[in-house]
């Protein structure tokens, strides 16, 4: 028989709570009066409705980009309270560190045993971004079995050009953060750890289409066990938050959510990653200043690998200098072990005195040295493991947590001790031995597993992973306390950058980039996080595509690095060396440097990026723009391009163009949707100078 329609009121009294059915006819008695049909509310931008059931809908400009689903919801006895009923809703006015705004509060219950309490808040100055803080409290009379939550779940419809995402989790495959949504594509990107030494990241997720993108994250001042997925769908990209925190929620009880985001915006990734970076700064999480030392180019001994010598170094010093290069960076191998960072006596014999000569040595020849260390790790067999074992972060069971690349241990950064004693160790490097910057480096230093170590006294095991940003902050403060115009590179290798840690750091490389691709993507997202003038390193060019990209470095506004050897190649590679090795000839460095004198003469990494022009993942050829000194520099990119390409953000009047790279004339353009017809291979510059 056909089915009959169900009041609201009959409805209420059979909403669902897990698999139980609550009946509250008392409840509903009084509820039915109150209870709104939905809610409806939002800025010029971003709109949400509710329904009665508390399922929600997104329209972006007046139209919808959302199906109308429950998007925030409780996990109980495995299955999602999804069956709400909206009961009140209320608005006011606030103000708070992110200025004035207007809050929304809706209030619903899952048959009467559990209550949703959920504000969104509009903030003046963020057009089409929502904060969203969510409780869920227990008004019922028996124990709730949580086994998770959802907040601020959504499939952004589908468009006939696809979709690209950003991710800002960590996982040992080193993918690329930026990728397009495919097919099948299923991400659960836990901010936790993905693989014993891979973890961490940027809290935030970001799918668009051509025409409009939605981004979430949470805002939480510390890093959070959560997971933000990203999921192709028949009918879009599903985009959300998660957690799978299990509990026995009291009657009486609540849980509260980690506050949440939720932005829908016109481009790629670069505005919501640039709110979520002014959000943080005003909530108290922001990079320090950077010193102008920060931007210098960088040659690094790296070549020579592991079995490198202090003449090697002292060799190859003039030439670095000669090219332009600032920065000498002694990588991995000055010490016995990780974890002791003893002086290896074979290769410095006097110890210390060998160390602070050597730094003495580089700064003689008109450079600044920077020293490698790896905190957190220790190798076994070690002093430090043998004496100080109760440092190392420990497992629920008992085990230790892996380092795999050095197969090493993981120490604690929230255990005070350790903290003492990786401070000890960068006063030794910058106050006592000399050294101007440290590189701190490792796939490792970007998040660490729950600690279950009884000798550190945790309020929570979470606490390791909460903490690790006072870790690298403690360090920071202790090399700025010896050298104010020290730099403190933090290069977590593969890894999504953990965005928390920024304020521990002034210096952040591409991280062992697997492609020129990684290197610009990256450097779009870190001029996003760490602002337009981010000092952004494209880390060794002999990386990128053909092992000589340095278009992909200068374009995007990233400081150059290098580590090339001279006169000849090291002779004992750990594996077998690149064809042409990385000993710079005399035709690399004529490449090495007119790329460097290009840098310096224009210093496009201390320039405004312009990240919201281009649209990485739609628009073709890939373009980058920074103004610098009232000068626009544009890059695209494409492995070959013959066709109109455009250039965005002239403002009034008649602009000369030049060839960036080659200095050829390239016409005159005016107007803010200018474009001009090229041809070229791999990249094309263009420098815009208004005609006075």
């Amino acid at each position: 028989m056909p089915s009959q329609p169900v009041s609201r009121r009959a409805m209420l009294g059979r909403l669902m709570v897990g698999a139980a059915a609550v009946t509250t006819p008392s409840l509903a008695g009084r509820v039915w009066a109150a209870a709104p049909a939905g809610a409806r509310f939002g800025d010029d931008t971003l709109t949400i409705e509710f329904d009665a059931a508390m399922r929600s809908r997104l329209s972006w400009r007046g139209k919808p980009i959302t199906p109308m689903a429950a998007g925030d919801t409780l996990l109980v006895a495995g299955r999602p309270a999804e069956r709400f009923l909206l009961l009140d809703r209320a608005e006011e006015p606030v103000s708070g560190p992110h200025g004035a705004g207007r809050r929304h509060r809706l209030r619903a219950t899952s048959g009467g045993a559990l209550e949703q309490a959920l504000s969104v808040t509009f903030l003046d100055a963020y057009p089409g971004l929502a904060i969203y803080e969510t409780r869920y409290r227990n008004t019922g009379t028996a124990p709730l079995a949580v086994s998770g939550w959802r907040a601020a779940t959504h499939d952004l419809l589908a468009h006939p050009d696809g979709a690209w995402s950003f991710s800002g989790a960590s996982h040992p495959d080193r993918r690329d953060w930026v990728q397009p949504v495919k097919p099948g594509f299923d991400q659960r990107n836990f901010m936790g750890m993905n693989g014993s030494d891979y973890g961490g990241g940027t809290p935030v997720s970001v799918v668009w289409r051509r025409d409009v993108g939605l981004a979430v994250g949470h805002l939480e001042t510390v890093p959070r066990l959560v997971s933000l997925p990203v999921a192709s769908q028949p009918g879009g990209t599903r985009i959300g938050m998660t957690g799978d925190e299990t509990m026995l929620l009291a009657p009486g009880a609540t849980l509260t959510l980690p506050t949440t985001f939720v932005m829908a915006h016109a481009g790629d990734h670069f505005r919501p990653l640039d709110a979520y970076r002014r959000l943080m700064a005003e909530r108290g999480i922001a990079a320090p200043a950077i010193p102008e030392s920060s931007y210098a180019p960088i040659w690094c001994a790296w070549g020579y690998e592991r079995s490198f010598t202090a003449e090697q170094v002292y060799g190859t010093l003039p030439k670095a200098k000669e090219l332009g290069f600032e920065w000498a960076v002694i990588d991995d191998g000055w010490q016995t072990a990780e974890g002791d960072w003893k002086i290896d006596r074979t290769r410095f014999p006097r110890g210390d005195a060998d160390m602070k000569a050597f730094a003495s040595r580089i700064k003689a020849d008109g450079m600044r040295p920077r020293l490698w260390l790896a905190p957190l790790a220790v190798d076994p067999g070690t002093e430090l493991l043998r004496e100080r074992a109760d440092m190392l972060v420990l497992g629920r069971d008992g085990a230790a947590q892996n380092v795999s690349w050095w197969d090493a241990y993981t120490l604690c950064p929230a255990y005070q001790p350790t903290v003492d004693y990786f401070r000890g160790i960068v006063r030794k490097i910058i106050g006592e031995w000399g050294y101007d910057g440290i590189k701190l480096d490792g796939q490792h230093l970007n998040g660490v597993a729950p600690c279950y170590n009884p000798a550190h006294n945790h309020a929570r095991p979470e606490e390791s992973f909460e903490k690790l940003q006072d870790f690298w902050k403690a360090l920071y403060d202790e090399a700025i306390a010896a050298n104010p115009e020290a730099i403190m590179e933090l290069c977590p290798c593969g890894d999504s950058f953990a965005f928390h840690n920024l304020i521990g750091t002034n210096n952040t490389p591409a991280s062992d980039p697997t492609s020129s691709w990684q290197v610009r993507s990256k450097g779009k997202t870190f001029k996003a996080l760490m602002g337009p003038s981010a000092p952004y390193t494209g880390d060794h060019v002999e990386l990128s595509d053909g092992r000589d990209d340095w278009a992909s470095t200068y374009g995007i506004g990233a400081i150059p690095s290098t580590k090339f050897t001279w006169p000849k190649d090291t002779a004992k590679p750990s594996e077998p060396l690149p064809p042409g090795g990385f000993v710079l000839t005399p035709e690399k460095e004529a490449v090495w440097r007119k790329w460097i004198d290009l840098y310096r003469a224009n210093m496009l990494s201390k320039g405004r990026y312009l990240g919201g022009l281009y649209d990485i993942g739609f628009d073709k050829p890939e373009g980058h723009a920074i103004e610098k000194d009232g000068v626009l520099h544009y890059a695209f990119y494409a492995e070959a391009w013959d066709g109109p390409v455009a250039l965005r953000g002239l403002g009034a009047g008649s602009y000369m163009l030049t060839d960036g790279f080659t200095g050829a004339p390239l016409g005159r353009a005016s107007g803010a949707e200018a474009s001009i017809k090229a041809k070229f291979q791999r990249f094309l510059l263009v420098r815009a100078e208004k005609v006075a």
